[in-house]
């Protein structure tokens, strides 16, 4: 397989890729206390844009919610399918996720602004996951006029 085509760094592979995602789950959402942290302000705005954001949480074990919708600990736990997992987590934090996020493959994942490892871009690839990494999706969606 030529996994190299799941790693999306063009702008129409970010544009088909954000037109077929409906539901985002978001690892390392941050909640209500810290609004003005990125790891809410995009989730909410992806929101309020009309996705289903599915909050998990790395911390706050007593919340409950976030953004009006039920925190799962884990990715695995989430009963839907996603579409597109939401990476906030520093970049030597990503790899301890690999395991879970392969077992629950999700169609893409998207490391955030800031956030890179190509390691764990190359192993999700080769599972036939889609990868976009060091990207905004808030600013990429609000580009592309999605």
């Amino acid at each position: 397989m030529d996994w190299e085509k799941n790693i999306i760094t063009q702008t129409a592979g970010i544009r088909d890729l954000l037109a077929g995602t409906k539901t985002i789950a978001v690892l390392g959402i941050k909640t209500e206390a810290q609004a003005n942290a990125p790891a809410f302000y995009v989730p909410s705005y992806l929101q309020q844009a009309g996705f289903q954001v599915i909050p998990v949480p790395v911390y706050y074990p007593d919340v409950m919610q976030i953004l009006g919708q039920k925190v799962y600990r884990r990715l695995i736990d989430v009963s839907v399918e996603i579409d597109l997992l939401n990476v906030f987590r520093r970049s030597q934090d990503v790899r301890p996720h690999l395991e879970e996020i392969l077992a629950k493959k999700p169609k893409a994942v998207w490391l955030q602004s800031g956030i890179r490892d190509d390691a764990v871009a190359e192993a999700l690839a080769q599972a036939d996951i889609k990868v976009v990494q060091d990207r905004c999706l808030m600013v990429e969606h609000r580009r592309l006029g999605i």
